[in-house]
């Protein structure tokens, strides 16, 4: 039962996607299943020593330090949530830390490259298309579950904005520049009502990105395309959806965004996740001050 109602809680109070809530509630079944087998009925009866337990069987069995950080990160949220009910009068996750990660390196390509990439598409039905997605995918930063979902109605090209429904990430506004609203605009009024085979290409409610046939994009349609131009550019980089959305992501810190703007724009519901670009930043500014100061070492 209380598994029921902290899930609802993040749900219709904390607005998280589907697919997180679903990741929570396995993480917190799995941990339940594990309390069962040592004798503990409730999970409101959990004590920091099966806590401690679990967590060395995770590890123990093989699994990396990233899935075992995650599982209790899920039971830390959830704990949270029943103290701060008042269902359970003590955290049992308190003063358990989680194991070091090592920060992996984040594939992004440079203004140059990103430049030289956009350059690329003609001006052919499909090349209008595809200058439409990797523009509003540099200028946004957005998911590729969220372009590929993307409708007309999710526009203002007056304006200058995408408004996102948060099925996939934090729920928000993104603002997108000139030339992202040109390439989206000539696409629109051009090349998708060449590609539309059914329907009303006036129609609000429909998908904005189709392929030849007229038809919504997959995953693997997206990965395609981009990989197509990735070679063509020569990229040092492997292109993938997000290696712009990194790129999008890199460039915003390196000209002074703040971490909660970031976020914001970002769609990540844990500001973790948004932290790692500051630190690779933070990272290579240093390695060029060790390469370049005199007395640096």
């Amino acid at each position: 039962m209380t598994l029921d109602v902290f899930l609802d809680y993040l749900k219709n109070t904390r607005n998280m996607s589907e697919n997180t809530i679903e990741a929570y509630k396995r993480d917190i079944m799995a941990f339940r299943e594990f309390a069962a087998r040592s004798g503990v009925k409730d999970l409101q009866d959990v004590t920091n020593t099966n806590i401690v337990a679990y967590l060395l069987e995770l590890k123990n069995s093989g699994k990396s330090k990233s899935t075992v950080s995650r599982k209790l990160a899920s039971l830390r949220a959830f704990y949270r949530y029943l103290q701060s009910r008042g269902i359970i009068e003590e955290n049992p996750t308190d003063d358990i830390r989680s194991p070091k990660i090592g920060r992996k390196k984040i594939s992004y390509l440079s203004v140059e490259s990103v430049e030289k990439l956009l350059s690329l598409p003609d001006d052919s039905i499909k090349g209008k298309r595809d200058r439409a997605i990797l523009e509003l995918m540099y200028a946004t930063g957005i998911r590729v579950s969220e372009i590929i979902e993307m409708r007309l109605s999710d526009l203002n090209l007056k304006v200058g904005f995408v408004a996102l429904n948060g099925k996939h990430g934090g729920a928000r506004i993104v603002p997108m520049g000139r030339p992202a609203r040109r390439a989206v605009t000539e696409y629109i009024e051009t090349s998708r009502r060449a590609l539309m085979k059914d329907g009303d290409p006036e129609d609000p409610a429909g998908i904005l990105f189709v392929n030849y046939l007229g038809q919504p994009f997959t995953r693997q349609g997206f990965w395609k395309i981009l990989k197509k131009y990735g070679e063509e550019a020569h990229l040092e980089e492997k292109l993938t959806p997000q290696t712009l959305r990194n790129s999008f992501a890199m460039h915003m810190v390196q000209n002074g965004i703040d971490i909660k703007s970031l976020q914001e724009l970002m769609g990540h519901e844990d500001i973790a996740a948004t932290q790692m670009y500051f630190g690779d930043v933070r990272n290579r500014i240093k390695d060029i001050y060790d390469r370049c100061h005199p007395r640096a070492k």
